[in-house]
């Protein structure tokens, strides 16, 4: 039996936090998993800004509220629900994800948490545990599940690896070239086509 392991953002929705950035006019929150693979240096990086910003967890809510899913997402999904199990495992946060997994019509999702203090400011964020997405591949193994992995970032790389099956989904360049033992797509089509196969090899 199989089920589907994938990242959320870059995947189903645009990086939230480029959003954020386009919004509030703040260059370095373009950074994400694509450029910085440490995910603790890029989230103290970002806490960083959003202290010196001013920048509450409502105003990114707002944002978020605003962001749809990318094209052909949402149809990929029930395509895939159809076929078999998928949980969605990402690195954003309980309090980030609601209104995105509410327009993917509220697939699972892993994921972790935010510290907020009384006045609404994000203090920091809390991980459910240290290189949670290949942990979360490794207990459905340990169940007699076999995994079919993707995503798009340095972050997945992991949980990729220890899948079954792992295929890098639209990858920059320099992730793609840094795994070339990965399997790659640039599509909803490619990707439906290479879980097709591996579903029909079993």
């Amino acid at each position: 039996m199989y089920i589907v392991c994938s990242d959320l953002e870059g995947v189903f929705v645009p990086e939230i936090w480029i959003q954020v950035a386009e919004k509030t006019g703040i260059k370095e929150l373009r950074l994400t998993t694509r450029d910085i693979s440490d995910y603790d240096v890029l989230m103290k990086k970002r806490l960083d800004i959003l202290h010196e910003n001013r920048i509450k967890l409502k105003d990114i809510t707002n944002v978020i509220d605003s962001i749809n899913p990318l094209d052909g997402a949402v149809n990929f999904l029930e395509w895939l629900k159809s076929q078999t199990q998928i949980i969605i495992v990402s690195d954003t946060f309980v309090e980030l994800a609601g209104p995105l997994m509410k327009k993917l019509g509220r697939p699972t999702l892993f994921c972790n948490s935010l510290s907020i203090d009384p006045d609404g400011y994000i203090v920091g964020y809390n991980l459910r545990q240290n290189d949670g997405k290949r942990k979360a591949v490794l207990s459905l193994k340990n169940l007699n599940y076999e995994i079919i992995a993707f995503g798009d970032s340095y972050n997945d790389i992991t949980m990729l690896k220890e899948a079954d099956t792992g295929i890098l989904f639209r990858p920059p360049d320099n992730v793609k070239n840094e795994f070339p033992e990965l399997l790659v797509s640039y599509s909803y089509d490619e990707l439906r086509k290479i879980i097709q196969k591996t579903l029909n090899t079993t």
